[in-house]
């Protein structure tokens, strides 16, 4: 989705875990031959700079977008 390469994005996310914005874990049950990977999830304050640096919604967008429509993924 971000269109960045592995190359830029894993040391982005490798910084933003060190600096507890994300918070990083195991897959703990890979599928069956294929490797773990790590899962990332947005820790509180990951969340409370993603809304500070977010642009802000207007109009319909605004709606579609209010607190408890979060996406979520690894």
């Amino acid at each position: 989705m971000t269109g960045l390469k592995a190359g830029s994005l894993y040391p982005i996310l490798i910084r933003l875990a060190d600096r507890g914005q994300l918070a990083a874990r195991w897959e703990p049950n890979p599928a069956p031959g294929r490797p773990a990977r790590h899962l990332y999830r947005l820790t509180p304050a990951g969340q409370e700079m993603a809304t500070a640096l977010a642009p802000a919604p207007s109009g319909r967008a605004a709606r579609a977008s209010a607190p408890g429509h979060l996406l979520s993924g690894a």
